[in-house]
């Protein structure tokens, strides 16, 4: 088996700690949890509500695939983390389905946390796998 390879993206958010954006081994591509930051715009406020949110978390994993070659097509599984997960699932699912072709939606867990980075109300990360 190969050793993994460690990606930047140019085009996405700075991360907000250690780690890459994603690793690569074996044509596994493992994309770190995005927050809802705007890439080039470290200091710019979160948008308000987990809809808008998520649909910012999504975006910049998108950027992270789309330099990897990738799409949400590739994806095979995904985590979200809430804050506040009774008052925001709802509203977090119908935001993230938006993102994804009618039934080509990946394996996902939803997990309840007590505190995200930059104050954040969702975070998710993805597996994707190239064909």
């Amino acid at each position: 088996m190969p050793l993994p390879s460690f990606h930047m993206i140019d085009a996405a958010p700075q991360p907000v700690a250690t780690f890459s954006h994603c690793t690569e081994v074996d044509g596994w591509v493992f994309l770190t949890g995005q927050m809802p930051t705007w890439p080039g715009e470290p200091d710019r406020p979160l948008p308000d509500g987990v809809e808008a949110q998520t649909r910012r978390v999504m975006d910049n994993l998108k950027l992270v695939l789309s330099g990897m070659d990738l799409g949400l097509e590739n994806v095979v599984q995904a985590r979200v983390y809430l804050t506040e997960f009774d008052r925001d699932y709802a509203a977090m699912n119908q935001a993230y389905q938006a993102f994804f072709a009618e039934g080509k939606l990946p394996a996902r867990t939803c997990i309840g946390v007590t505190g995200l980075a930059v104050g954040a109300l969702v975070e998710i990360d993805m597996v994707a796998r190239r064909p």
